[in-house]
């Protein structure tokens, strides 16, 4: 069986290109994707998105994936940036061709019905004719329909009493509907805020990082899940000593290894819009400092 899957139709050549670099790498170090997750501290899911062309690889990914496997970084990266601005181009155009469908439906569903009057006005009259407009019908008409809706009012809405007995009794629903999550992610938005994000089920799925920045030879990334609506600090290749804070406004959040071993720490999430409004410092036990 074939280890890679067919990339998706109409996927960009640039992105395919970068893609195909991607899997040669992989299968010239040997890797299994679950040890490949292991190894970069990118999830496994994650990784098999990047490699089957349905997610861009973050460039934190092609940098972490090169330096495990011993590659160049420099190709992987340009062949990235190439891959990125395709990438950029393909979701503009989905989101160009997703607001035109809304706009056209939208335009079907407020066009104005043709008024009723206009549905029953007489026919052109001959010339000469005077038209016959039947005003006596009408009239009746119409106060027969407001005897019947005053009559329908008393006997089931029961009056002003009535209705004030009904609302007291009657629950408001809430202004705000819960959030559906999917099947194994447990928080969303600020229910997120100090909690990890790996047992949250935050950690793979939609996730990319925002922002990297390398510190000696330690990789500190701002991780944002689009899912839970939160992001976090994680360091790579990091040793006992080393720590990560988040901050966003007065919301400050550190992790760090603590284990002689450890390579990756994270710290714990911090509900945000966007990923940018995040600021990530790393302290190495070296003495070298940095932010992203």
């Amino acid at each position: 069986m074939p280890r890679w899957k067919d990339l998706p139709d109409g996927l960009d050549p640039q992105v395919g290109e970068f893609v195909t670099r991607l899997r040669r790498t992989v299968d010239g170090d040997g890797s299994s994707l679950a040890t490949l997750a292991d190894r970069t501290g990118y999830g496994r899911t994650s990784w098999e998105r990047y490699l089957n062309g349905r997610l861009l690889a973050p460039k934190g990914a092609v940098i972490a994936l090169a330096e495990v496997t011993g590659t160049d970084p420099v190709p992987l990266i340009t062949l990235w940036e190439l891959a990125e601005r395709a990438w950029s181009r393909s979701e503009l155009r989905h989101d160009n061709a997703t607001e035109a469908v809304r706009l056209s439906r939208a335009r079907t569903v407020s066009a104005p019905a043709p008024a009723p009057e206009a549905l029953a006005a007489d026919p052109p009259p001959a010339p000469g004719r005077r038209p016959t407009r039947r005003p006596t019908m009408f009239l009746a008409g119409a106060l027969g329909v407001v005897t019947v809706a005053v009559g329908a009012f008393y006997l089931t809405d029961g009056g002003p009493a009535e209705r004030n007995r009904t609302a007291a009794a009657t629950p408001t629903p809430s202004a705000t509907p819960a959030r559906s999550l999917p099947p194994g992610v447990l928080c969303a938005g600020a229910d997120c805020t100090g909690k990890d994000p790996e047992q949250m089920g935050c950690g793979d799925g939609d996730v990319t990082t925002a922002a990297s920045i390398t510190v000696g030879t330690t990789l500190v990334e701002v991780r944002h899940s689009d899912t839970c609506g939160a992001a976090w600090g994680r360091m790579v290749r990091a040793v006992q000593g080393d720590t990560v804070t988040v901050t966003v406004g007065q919301v400050r959040q550190s992790g760090g290894v603590t284990a002689v071993g450890d390579t990756i720490a994270y710290t714990p999430m911090v509900a945000v819009e966007q990923p940018g409004e995040m600021r990530a410092c790393v302290a190495l036990a070296s003495g070298e400092r940095g932010c992203t």
